[in-house]
Formats: C-alpha cells, structure tokens, sequence
C-alpha cells in the first residue's frame, strides 16, 4: 500500500471475490470482478438485487469486456450465483469496452420476455454506437493524424495505432439497438434504495455515477478510483476538448457527499475517506501541470515532448494510447487557463509554450 491509499479505508482489505462468484457488498448490493487483457487486468461489476417491470431479479451494473473468458465467468455467475432469478435491465456507467462489452451478449444469453433494457446516458450510448461502427475520424487513418499532429513520430508506435480500425469492435461486438436513457439527477429505484445519477465529464463522454443516499453507497464507475487516476485524453474525434478540466470540476461533484460514503470503484477495491480522495486527485493533477508547465517554460513542447515527462517508464503501444492522449489533455488544460500558448509550425505539429 502506497502512502496516498493509507489516508482511505478499505472495509474489506484484500478479501476480493473469487472468479465467478459474487460477494456481498451491502444490503442487496454484490461484488462480481472479471479479468481484462491489459495492465489493469481487473474490473467490478455489481449486482443489485431489484424487483423491476413487475419481476423480480438483477439489475447489472457494467459488463466487463466481449471476450470469451469474461462470458464463461459470466456463466457461472448466471448459472450459479442469481438464485434463479433473472435480469431485469442492464446500466452501463460508460461506454469504453470494459463496461459496455458484453451488454448486448448479456441480453441474449438471459432469453427472458421482455429482454433486459440497456440504461445508459445519451451521450454514452451514442459514442459507443460511433466506435463499434468504426466511423471515419475514430479509426486508424484519424488516431495517427491526430498524433502525428501533435508530434509523435515513432514508427512502431503509429504503425500500431494505425491498425486500431476495428478494435473497439473485438471487445464489443455489438452494442444494443435501442436504450433507455438517464439524465443528471434523475433517480431511479433498484430494489430498497433510490440511487441518484450523478454525471461527469473528461474520461468519457457523459459518464454516469449511482448514489444511494440511505445506504451511503457511491458506484463511482472510473470517475473516483482509490489507486489511480482514470484516464483523460484528447481524442482525435475531439481534437480541442480540455478533459483534465471536466474531470476535475467533475469529482468535485461528489464532495457535497458524506464522507463515509462507501466508494464502490470499477477498478481497485471499495473504500472511503472519499473527500480525501478527491483532494488527492487534485493534488495529483495539479503537479502534472506544474511538470508539464515548467517544460513548455525552457522550449516549446509537443505532446510528444511531454510523455517521457509524465510517463517515466518504457510504454507499449496500447500504452502509448492513452498515455500520449493524457499528454495533450495536460497541456491543453494549461491552454485553456491561458498559461501557455498553441502555435502550429511549418511542419504542422503544434507545440505548447509557456506565456
């Protein structure tokens, strides 16, 4: 344990649930986990038990990534660990493939009448419809454009970003045709509690939030993680977008919550001390400026200047995707603040100065 994740509190230190098995979390509330073929090689999902549309049952919070291995432990939870009873709907947070994958597999394989609906922010579901579809600007050709133009220059690098057409698509196959939209506070039953939506911005499009304010219950999603930062990037299909901004007034929505809220993450372990968490996010991002503002001030910086700065270790080429996005969010925060400058040379790279 790190020095930060000693100022929260883990209720349930390492106990984790086995493959395939859930673990009671709270009153109606469990804890399911799924593998992912990345670094980060986990994430949660929830179970929440709910009597919806006159049945009773499951409604499923986030549905881990459309590969094999995570539908056979879906099986098992299906076939072992439901008591029966069957899903009556589906809410996916967000729309990256470690959430929505398997949504449309799950309202297939539960071949209930009527199928489980898909809840899902507007802005969510449709970003997820345009990068399954593999739409021009959100494949190969447009990522290595867009990196291209902000300096990176690694052949290896751009040869793997430009084989990304399709790949959002391998780890979700299909994405419903239809959805039940949620909107910023609206609230919505699930068994004994009312959870309250909470959006934010700057990881993805319209991500969703869950609160119960009886049970002190936050699914923070990807917005509040106890070990990490989410990710925050400049996408080429939103060239000029300030992420680290939108995230962080985003997280500053949780604070008017209690602090012993539990924390329910979609990465890492549950706990609380959720305002201290969100000073410390903070605390993080606010020296990631002062590295990459301090560079802009001896040279004018690419984006490819910044990630060895931010980024000290040797990265892959799937890590160089979000690591070079979180690069440029930085420097376009600094942008957007008026602490430096944008100007696009004869080679039509931009690069970053500091005023």
């Amino acid at each position: 344990m790190n020095a930060l994740e000693a100022e929260l509190d883990y209720p349930f230190a390492d106990a984790l649930p086995e493959p395939g098995r859930k673990r009671a979390i709270a009153p109606g509330v469990w804890w399911i986990r799924m593998p992912l073929p990345f670094a980060l090689d986990h994430i949660n999902l929830w179970l929440l038990r709910d009597r919806y549309d006159g049945r009773d049952g499951w409604t499923v919070i986030d549905c881990g990534v459309g590969l094999e291995a995570t539908r056979d432990l879906w099986r098992q939870v299906l076939r072992n660990e439901l008591d029966g009873l069957p899903i009556v709907r589906i809410l996916c947070t967000h729309t990256h493939p470690d959430h929505l994958g398997n949504a449309a597999w799950l309202i297939e394989e539960t071949s209930t009448d009527p199928a489980p609906p898909l809840w899902m922010t507007l802005g969510e579901y449709t970003m997820g419809r345009v990068l399954q579809a593999a739409l021009p600007g959100t494949d190969g050709p447009g990522i290595v454009a867009h990196y291209t133009m902000h300096g990176l220059t690694d052949p290896t690098h751009l040869a793997k970003l430009g084989e990304r057409t399709g790949y959002f698509g391998k780890l979700v196959p299909a994405v419903p045709h239809a959805f039940r939209r949620i909107v910023d506070g609206e609230r919505i039953t699930i068994g004994d509690d009312t959870w309250r939506v909470i959006t934010g911005f700057g990881h993805s499009p319209e991500h969703a939030a869950l609160y119960a304010e009886r049970a002190r219950i936050l699914i923070s999603g990807d917005m509040l993680l106890p070990r990490i930062s989410t990710n925050v990037s400049v996408h080429a299909t939103e060239p000029e977008a300030n992420p680290v901004q939108q995230f962080l007034d985003s997280i500053d929505r949780f604070t008017p919550l209690p602090e012993d809220t539990l924390v329910l993450p979609s990465h890492g372990r549950p706990f609380r001390h959720l305002h201290r968490r969100v000073e410390q996010l903070h605390e993080h991002h606010d020296a990631r400026l002062g590295e990459v503002f301090d560079a802009c001030a001896k040279k004018p910086c690419t984006a490819g200047d910044i990630v060895p700065i931010m980024f000290k270790r040797e990265l892959d080429s799937h890590q160089m995707f979000f690591a070079f996005g979180e690069a440029l969010a930085h420097l376009h925060a600094l942008w957007y603040a008026g602490r430096v400058g944008r100007e696009r040379g004869a080679d039509r790279v931009y690069r970053f100065v500091a005023h």
